[in-house]
């Protein structure tokens, strides 16, 4: 993997902004992405110039702004969360009439107010985690409850259910405005700092008791994490890489590429993968752009997403092993085995302990108020239990993957 600078090694900082100037951010973004090797400024320029052309051919009926939060072309070879592919593909895909502007690394939004700035108009579509996302659009708590999903491979099997249509989709548009387009799925754990390095290895979720660890939006994360007595802490996602550095906390509830993405590698020493909730980087857009599309432009949204959504779970899946080092044993050039960042895989019995500590199948009576509003903001469904049954009908062994690919709304 190249990172950008690796790839504009060479190219001084004013060259640079000459060609962003000339032929746009996007434009230069996505000319990068397509590159494999360390460019010249000759070459960046052609690319971005060919680029360019390709997206403005013609006047576009639609211009979009794209929120990407704290992504960028670099970190979105570490997390693939399909932002740019994406943008690319619905560019195509509609001969130009939607172009789409990305506006990443946090300078238009970040992951706790993208969600609101979409809803007011400022931005069209944006990718951030549902859980982030929940203080401004409390449905997506609906993902949340402890152990629903046992593993990537059911996340996904539910991301392309048209069961997904009735208990999260149609909801996210009636109640928030936002059509949910697309996301990465992997489970949360506890990702432990440098006070834990000199630790053996966590075995159980009971060792981690009384510890301190940030949290995100979610208000059911909160209640999981209470009943192990994890002690949730409120702590924003820019704040939490010198939370852990300085040890102002034990651990950060988040999962193992959003470590990665975000250069927390240096500062954790143990990922200890409980799987208790989701993680999940979506894209969403508003309802009232998608409104404004019309019928055929709304079948290509779709389409490019369907197609994004394959891309996202081959190529995390791929990334999470050769790149995160989210793997047993570990590939010696990964992020995690660069850092020293131990994986505590927390499989049979440790994780049968920990779901029996917080799920609401053998602890009910904390999530009934949670519950009963997202069953009623659903219009009437046990959410809950119909998301645990979608989950439940491939087996339980099935590799992420091998996951086959449906078209959600095409029931």
């Amino acid at each position: 993997m190249k990172s950008v600078s690796d790839k504009l090694m060479g190219i001084s900082r004013r060259d640079l902004l000459r060609v962003t100037g000339k032929f746009g951010v996007t434009s230069t973004l996505l000319a990068v992405a397509g590159m494999t090797s360390v460019v010249t400024l000759p070459e960046l320029a052609a690319a971005a110039n060919s680029t360019y052309k390709k997206r403005f051919k013609k006047p576009a009926r639609f211009k979009l702004k794209f929120g990407g939060s704290g992504f960028n072309e670099r970190n979105l070879l570490i997390e693939r969360a399909g932002c740019l592919q994406f943008i690319n593909d619905l560019e195509e895909r509609t001969d130009g009439e939607i172009q789409v502007e990305f506006i990443g690394s946090n300078q238009i939004c970040g992951q706790l107010n993208c969600v609101t700035k979409t809803q007011q108009g400022i931005i069209d579509i944006f990718a951030a985690s549902t859980q982030n996302s929940a203080g401004g659009a409390p449905y997506l708590n609906v993902l949340d409850y402890a152990y629903m999903f046992p593993s990537r491979a059911s996340q996904y099997h539910f991301l392309y259910s048209p069961k997904s249509m009735k208990v999260l989709r149609e909801p996210m548009r009636k109640r928030h405005g936002l059509e949910f387009l697309f996301s990465h799925a992997e489970l949360r754990g506890i990702q432990l700092g440098l006070k834990w390095q000199d630790k053996p290895l966590v075995k159980s979720v009971t060792e981690l008791a009384g510890t301190k660890n940030r949290v995100t939006g979610t208000q059911l994360g909160r209640i999981a994490m209470n009943l192990m007595k994890l002690n949730p802490t409120p702590i924003a996602w820019s704040e939490t890489l010198d939370g852990l550095k300085q040890g102002l906390i034990d651990g950060a509830e988040t999962w193992a590429a959003a470590v990665a993405y975000a250069n927390m590698s240096p500062v954790v020493s143990q990922c200890v993968n409980l799987e208790f909730f989701c993680g999940t980087e979506h894209t969403a857009m508003s309802s009232k752009t998608f409104d404004k599309l019309g019928g055929e432009l709304q079948d290509a949204v779709l389409e490019s997403s369907y197609l994004t959504q394959v891309h996202v779970q081959a190529a995390n899946e791929a990334a999470l092993v050769n790149t995160v080092g989210f793997s047993d044993p570990q590939l010696p050039n990964t992020l995690f085995a660069k850092n020293n960042v131990r994986v505590a895989w927390m499989k049979g019995k440790a994780r049968r302990e920990a779901e029996e500590m917080c799920s609401p199948e053998f602890h009910p009576k904390p999530w009934e108020k949670w519950r009963e509003r997202i069953n009623t903001w659903s219009g009437g469904l046990d959410t809950y239990k119909y998301i645990y049954d979608v989950a439940r009908e491939i087996p339980v062994d099935t590799l992420p993957e091998n996951v086959e690919p449906r078209r959600w709304w095409k029931g």
